[in-house]
This record gives structure tokens, C-alpha cells and sequence, in this order.
């Protein structure tokens, strides 16, 4: 049987990298993301590799919209039993310079967004007595220099996998989440942008701190959340895994 997983912000990045290791894990996969053009790029290469996979344009921070692509893709693809919350953006700042509008943005894209998408395919995952729930938090979560509402986001994700892990495990469900370190994404480029900085330059200056010598590329983290997927990993849940390059909590 195949089981279809939905991979929010999945348009690129470690989103992108997550949908393509879960479609050669053989699982069906709904490319959720705000960019649909782009998703639909990420889905035609899972297709032309032999998988199944829909594109579908979605803000995860609104309730209708997260209900109409649930409803699509269950339609389309099959009802979701993996859900993978990855979709986020940054909106950096230092506290007192930071806006209303950011601390909002940040937090409801992150944790609302998490919140709809759980609510809305647990359904599913509780009628079919299985799920895969897998969060993205951070290692930022430990906290960062300006990234107060990005921190407050991440780490809310720890206690929302808890919960999760704790309220839907007897339903055979388990919830964990990634927490990457620094990753060589499109996010990062524009970090390095914000700071006045060369990308190449940031990564070899954060490359210094990381135990293992090299920042994380998308398919590190992938590779973590393709292990929570599985259906081998059902006695690990309500878990936080570190992929970071080194020891961080």
C-alpha cells in the first residue's frame, strides 16, 4: 500500500529535499507550498524520477486554504497518514527594532501553520489508526541574536511535537520533530544578504563552529525526517533530533 505524505513549504530547500527522499522512500507526496509555480517544479521532478507527487498552492497560516489542499490532495492522491511541517520564513531582527508585523508573521506561519496542517490530517491519521507527524524546529530554538520570534517559533515546535506525541499515540500515530543547524538553503543566502556578508564567507565562518567541519545541506535533514517517517521508527515519538553537525541540547 502506498501512503501519501504532505511536505509543507516544499517548493525548495530542505522542503524540496525532504518530498524527493520521501517519494523514493515510495511514498506518495503532496508539495504543499505559498509558491505554486515552484512546487509544481519540485513535484514534476519527483514524477520524472518515477514517483507520484501533486503540487499545490496553499498559506498554512490560513484556515480554508489548509482545508482546501487537505481536501485536494486526499481527492488526488490518497488520504494523508505522513505529514511533514516545514514550511517557515524569517523575519530577523533585534527585539527592540522589531515590528508587530514580524513577530506575527513568524509565529503564524510556524506554529499556527503547524497547527492547521496537524489538525486538519490527523483526522485522517486516526481513521487509518497510523501516522508520521514531523515538525521542523531549529537549533535557534536555544536561542539566537536577533531572532526572538523565530526562536519562540522553533521552540514552540518542541512542545507542540510533545503533545502531539502524548495526545496521538495511542491512535498509532508519533510525533517528532528536526531541529537543523546552520543548512545551505535559499533562507540562508538571505541571512547572509540581511548582514551585508558573502554567502560562501557566512558558510565558512559557520562551518568553524560545527564539530563535523562543514554546514548541513537539505538532504542531512531529510535524511532525519525520512527516518521519523518510516514505518520501522513507530516506538520513537514526541522526540527533538539535533541535526547540527555536533551536539547542541
Amino acid at each position: 500500500m502506498t501512503r501519501t505524505a504532505i511536505v509543507t513549504g516544499a517548493a525548495r530547500g530542505i522542503g524540496a529535499a525532504t518530498a524527493r527522499r520521501l517519494a523514493q522512500d515510495g511514498f506518495a507526496v503532496a508539495v504543499l507550498d505559498l509558491l505554486e509555480d515552484q512546487a509544481k517544479d519540485t513535484a514534476e521532478a519527483i514524477v520524472a524520477d518515477g514517483g507520484r507527487a501533486l503540487a499545490v498552492g496553499a498559506d498554512v497560516a490560513d484556515e480554508e486554504s489548509v482545508a482546501a489542499a487537505v481536501a485536494r490532495v486526499t481527492a488526488e492522491l490518497g488520504a494523508p497518514t505522513v505529514l511533514v511541517n516545514n514550511a517557515g520564513i524569517l523575519r530577523d531582527n533585534l527585539l527592540f527594532k522589531m515590528s508587530v508585523g514580524d513577530w506575527d508573521a513568524v509565529l503564524g506561519v510556524h506554529l499556527r501553520g503547524a497547527f492547521l496542517m496537524t489538525r486538519a490530517v490527523q483526522a485522517h491519521m486516526v481513521e487509518a489508526r497510523y501516522g508520521r507527524i514531523v515538525n521542523l524546529s531549529s537549533t535557534s530554538a536555544l536561542g539566537n541574536r536577533g531572532q526572538a520570534n523565530y526562536s519562540a517559533a522553533k521552540a514552540g515546535m518542541q512542545g507542540f511535537t510533545k503533545t502531539l506525541a502524548i495526545e496521538l499515540g495511542k491512535f498509532g500515530v508519533t510525533a517528532n520533530a528536526v531541529a537543523p543547524g546552520v543548512i545551505e538553503t535559499d533562507m540562508i543566502r538571505e541571512t547572509a544578504e540581511r548582514i551585508g556578508v558573502s554567502l560562501s564567507d557566512y558558510l565558512s565562518v559557520a562551518a568553524k563552529d560545527v564539530p563535523v567541519g562543514r554546514v548541513g545541506q537539505p538532504e542531512d535533514i531529510a535524511n532525519a525526517v525520512s527516518f521519523f517517517c518510516a514505518e520501522q521508527s513507530g516506538f520513537v515519538s514526541g522526540q527533538v533530533l539535533y541535526v547540527a553537525g555536533g551536539p547542541k541540547a
